[in-house]
């Protein structure tokens, strides 16, 4: 879609941010936008934004439904297989100052554009004027520089998030990065990381990973013992393919995988597990976790690991458990927007199959 109107045009007729914005589907249910429940009284705790351009998104990450060269309109692709509805701005923050008591957290997506970064700054001081809300600033580093993160700061953010998405550099280049035809640099995006982690403090900056772009266990492993050597936090998605983009036909990571993703992540992160208490074939796969019984079987009888990992509100409870994030709706829960239950737990089990490398 070739755009000829000035940007005055654009945000007359186009309805583009910082004006408008888009929801997602379970954030805009919560806000009494959209009619409807989520699937066993999920509450969706944090409202998760995303910028509108009419070319979508500059970048071309392979995986992605916004990706350039993906076919078809812009407004009429999805995000992460998700339609997200577009609304006003300032109606959007009206609603979450209303619902105030429901929202651990807002999360304002960026995506690749020239006026990305300054609508970020104009669409956070929109939101945080009318609610106390805390607010995550899910940025494309590809757009930003130490000085500018500073000014998201100000504006109102608390935590930054940064999609990371690729496990290694060989991964990144060839889904985000000039392998994909697209702008991202993986040592610009770990400068900005870091640089983030300076500047708001320890685990007040994220990472996201995907996990399924053709990365090894070995890497996810030896990511996250980066990650919490530097107190940044690390979320998980499960890759779901987007129709129409270079990934379609790419399978999802099998459960029997992501579920033993889940439980390492979470015993390095809440129990310091060595380590050497992982070990791999030659090409990367997990075979063997040698980690204590009962350290294993109080983290399966919680559920916690196979919850959605995500940004807290302002008390430290979990607020971003993206109902529908990673799986549509009657398929199996990838991670549970809530504790998972005993029915859970058991099929948890059966699909992770544990006792092929522990025990």
């Amino acid at each position: 879609m070739k755009v000829t109107l000035s940007s005055q045009q654009q945000a007359e007729q186009l309805q583009i941010s910082p004006d408008y914005v888009r929801l997602s589907m379970a954030a805009a249910i919560e806000l009494g936008l959209k009619p409807g429940r989520l699937y066993r009284g999920a509450h969706c705790g944090c409202i998760n934004l995303l910028q509108n351009y009419p070319e979508g998104c500059y970048a071309n990450c392979t995986y992605c439904g916004l990706a350039r060269e993906r076919p078809g309109l812009p407004e009429d692709n999805t995000f992460i297989r998700v339609a997200w509805p577009l609304y006003p701005t300032d109606l959007v923050a009206e609603k979450i100052a209303e619902h105030h008591a429901r929202v651990g957290r807002v999360c304002i997506a960026q995506v690749q554009d020239h006026r990305a970064y300054d609508d970020l700054i104009e669409m956070t001081q929109r939101v945080r004027r009318l609610s106390a809300a805390p607010i995550s600033a899910l940025v494309s580093a590809t757009t930003l520089n130490e000085d500018r993160l500073v000014c998201i700061k100000e504006a109102g953010a608390d935590i930054i998030g940064v999609g990371l998405d690729a496990a290694s550099e060989a991964v990144f280049y060839d889904t985000r990065g000039r392998g994909a035809k697209s702008p991202h640099d993986w040592r610009h995006h770990w400068r900005i990381v870091r640089a983030a982690r300076q500047l708001f403090g320890p685990l007040k900056v994220n990472c996201h990973i995907i996990v399924g772009l053709g990365e090894t266990d070995r890497e996810l492993i030896d990511l996250f013992y980066q990650l919490k050597s530097e107190q940044i936090a690390g979320y998980l998605f499960s890759f779901n393919p987007e129709p129409g983009t270079a990934m379609q036909a790419v399978p999802r990571a099998p459960l029997q995988r992501w579920r033993r993703i889940q439980l390492s992540k979470y015993l390095i992160e809440t129990h310091d597990l060595p380590r050497e208490a992982f070990e791999f074939t030659a090409e990367g796969e997990l075979v063997r976790l040698n980690a204590p019984d009962l350290t294993v079987e109080v983290a399966l009888h919680t559920g916690l690991p196979f919850m959605t990992n995500g940004c807290p509100d302002q008390n430290g409870v979990m607020a971003c458990n993206r109902p529908y994030g990673s799986y549509r709706p009657g398929e199996d829960f990838r991670d549970y927007p809530f504790a998972p239950e005993a029915d859970d737990l058991i099929q948890i089990r059966q699909q992770m199959r544990l006792e092929e490398i522990w025990q």
